[in-house]
């Protein structure tokens, strides 16, 4: 098979929650331990941190990515969904997986596949742990999928567990309260693995307490331990200022993910780091500082607050939940804009009406939708948008409604892609 046609069979032989969705996700770990015992357990051949969370854990995983690949550490990565090619999910020290890889191991497991009928996420977690072995990596950050106590990537005995923080997402499948929620994540802590909390709740703490106990292992809560003292959002940019909570010692950060959100996900990025400079990993004051300078160069990171294109400015942000959109919002509160244009679509099992009900009144809406079944009718979404006095335009693809925002908007304007990661992904810029 060539690229393009391994890519066109893993993607419509396989479930592909991104496609379908809830339909798409197994229950149990049974097919990656298959897949894994298959492969000769690469899962067990490298050292790695194991991070899940609602929201931030994609921009940890990279942050901690940048940071130990400055550090002179050979770095796998592997995260979900990708905007635009498979092999985003798979790079080592920022650099994607080969085509002829992805070609040879889905050939050599092709029986398996026929045999097991795994979901589009289990093989790919199979590849990417196959692919760091073969690549020798000193250590590979591992980003959950869905959950985390049932996620494919929950075969791993890692250096380090992380959990940013608990919100709502994937109710249907996780739980209909935060403890819940919080219980599925909880799953990936392992004993005598040291686990990091990012955010918490008085709903998730005792969660993850209770965990901890029970495997005998310590846990830490990243905003005890530091505190952010000031910021500053100046041209798209962002410096943070971070105090020591027990010395008050202060450390300046410049990233280069500007997003005002990533204020938190520092916190438990600095944390994550403590901790594994307590296991023996060397990195500098000075690595870290450097690192998050250039995160995205490091490691290709894209969709958080990305800017595309000035006067006008677009910006393209994958967050689509409640507490993402939050972000959003707060995001454009510290924005400079003469108006404001909003190009949104979603999928249909998100909570549509309490992401609407957080958005702008004021901003001028082109709804659409990506081409997906899971994506939901930019006409059903304009007509749910019209009960919280969002007013706007339906386009058929982002695309259209990118070139009709940027013939309507002036120069001091700002122009936001947002609502959906398979959204951002269809953007050809």
């Amino acid at each position: 098979m060539t690229y393009q046609e391994t890519i066109d069979y893993l993607f419509h032989k396989l479930p592909m929650f991104n496609r379908i969705g809830a339909a798409a996700f197994k229950n149990d770990i049974t097919n990656t331990v298959r897949l894994c015992e298959a492969l000769d357990q690469p899962q067990q051949k490298f050292k790695s941190i194991h991070i899940a969370g609602t929201n931030g854990k994609g921009s940890t995983s990279h942050m901690l990515a940048a940071i130990l690949q400055t550090a002179g550490y050979k770095t796998g990565l592997y995260t979900s969904p990708h905007l635009k090619d498979f092999r985003e999910r798979i790079k080592v020290n920022g650099r994607q997986c080969d085509e002829q890889f992805v070609i040879d191991f889905t050939e050599r497991i092709k029986p398996l596949i026929e045999e097991i009928e795994p979901s589009f996420f289990e093989i790919t977690v199979a590849m990417a742990f196959e692919y760091f072995v073969q690549q020798e990596v000193d250590i590979a950050i591992i980003e959950v999928g869905l959950g985390g106590r049932l996620d494919s990537t929950n075969v791993i005995h890692p250096e380090l567990s992380v959990i940013t923080n608990i919100g709502w997402d994937h109710m249907n499948l996780l739980g209909d309260t935060l403890e819940k929620i919080a219980f599925e994540k909880a799953g990936i802590i392992k004993p005598h693995v040291p686990v990091v909390i990012g955010e918490i709740s008085a709903e998730s703490r005792p969660v993850f307490e209770a965990k901890a106990s029970s495997v005998e292992t310590s846990i830490t809560f990243a905003q005890e331990n530091q505190y952010v003292t000031g910021w500053k959002f100046d041209n798209n940019e962002l410096s943070v200022e971070i105090a020591n909570s027990k010395s008050d010692d202060r450390i300046k950060y410049a990233l280069d993910l500007p997003g005002i959100y990533q204020t938190k996900n520092l916190l438990t990025v600095l944390e994550a780091v403590k901790q594994l400079n307590l296991k023996g990993w060397q990195l500098s004051h000075s690595v870290v500082q450097k690192a998050l300078t250039q995160v995205k160069p490091l490691t290709g990171l894209q969709g958080r607050w990305e800017i595309i294109h000035r006067n006008p400015l677009v910006v393209l942000d994958v967050g689509h939940n409640i507490d993402g959109i939050k972000q959003i919002v707060e995001q454009i509160a510290l924005s400079t804009y003469t108006s404001l244009h909003i190009i949104i679509g979603m999928v249909k099992d998100k909570e549509v009406e309490k992401v609407l009900e957080l958005l702008p009144p004021h901003a001028r809406y082109y709804f659409t939708n990506a081409h997906i079944p899971r994506a939901m009718d930019a006409k059903d979404l304009m007509e749910k948008a019209a009960h919280f006095s969002l007013k706007g335009n339906i386009y058929a693809d982002v695309n259209i409604a990118l070139q009709a925002a940027l013939t309507h908007a002036q120069k001091e304007d700002m122009i936001l892609v947002c609502g959906s990661v398979f959204l951002v992904g269809e953007l050809t810029h």
